[in-house]
């Protein structure tokens, strides 16, 4: 009888990021996500949140001596191929987040790093003040191989305007690849702009779904890490993340009486590659 063939273990993804209720946005959709793409997600809680499908109401970080010993102790029985960074919460936890990438970086330097750089909530509550922002603009963008801020977001770490101004900005600090994503802006489209090597590599329009979604960022940003994960390019794992994202959002449910929640987990079982259009 032929040995029983054993399957490789699923790459590892490193998850910071904060805890949502709803399981509409946080750490419930990096999983969901990261699952949906073949991976094995490693989370560690940087904020608890107090929100619903509407808004979010108050955000209470993790202490950030606990989040260091989560992380040492973790990172020191397992190494991750891929680290994906949410909601922070405060400067602190920020700072600590940065402690624990560089760790892992040390370890192993070529570990893909992915920046969701949450600043507002979907309902427009404030989550991230000044001092948060001067460290993701100091020390978190130089560390990050792909930065996923919506227009918004962009505007706010840039003080530029213009995607092509807002994205190159972003490269010069640090990021080595920015997807920037258009659903806030005014296109009959949404339009997504890829850009790095100091260019725009690439733009995908994708249709305008109506109403609006809880979620969607974390879901992009986490099949983004799944697929770098996988060895994927971030051209290659733009496209298929993009693409995942969509029909997650056209599969949307209405659960509460805010923002519907992505269908993440409808792609799980019957995931394949999405080919790149030539």
């Amino acid at each position: 009888m032929p040995p029983i063939s054993t399957p490789a273990p699923p790459p590892t993804v490193l998850v910071l990021s904060g805890l949502d209720p709803t399981g509409g946005a946080g750490l419930q959709a990096d999983i969901e996500a990261l699952i949906s793409m073949g991976c094995h997600p490693l989370p560690l809680v940087t904020s608890l949140t107090t929100q619903d499908t509407h808004n979010v109401f108050a955000i209470h970080p993790t202490d950030p001596a606990i989040l260091q010993s989560q992380a040492q102790t973790l990172l020191a029985d397992i190494a991750p191929q891929a680290i994906k960074v949410g909601l922070i919460g405060d400067a602190a936890v920020a700072r600590s987040v940065v402690q624990i990438i560089r760790t892992a970086l040390a370890d192993n330097p070529y570990i893909p790093v992915v920046i969701d750089p949450i600043l507002a909530a979907g309902g427009g509550a404030e989550l991230a003040g000044d001092s948060l922002i001067e460290v993701l603009r100091e020390q978190l963008l130089p560390l990050t191989t792909v930065l996923t801020p919506n227009l918004p977001e962009a505007r706010r770490l840039t003080d530029r305007t213009t995607v092509a101004d807002c994205a190159t900005c972003l490269l010069d600090m640090g990021c080595e690849f920015v997807l920037l994503t258009g659903a806030h802006d005014d296109t009959e489209q949404v339009e997504n702009h890829l850009y790095g090597e100091g260019r725009r590599l690439d733009k995908l329009s994708w249709p305008r779904l109506p109403g609006s979604y809880h979620g969607s960022g974390c879901t992009l940003a986490s099949a983004l890490t799944g697929l770098l994960a996988h060895g994927q390019t971030p051209l290659e794992a733009s496209y298929e993340a993009q693409h995942y994202t969509w029909q997650t959002l056209n599969q949307a449910q209405s659960l509460g009486g805010g923002q519907a929640i992505p269908n993440r987990l409808f792609w799980t079982s019957q995931r394949e590659p999405t080919p790149c259009p030539p």
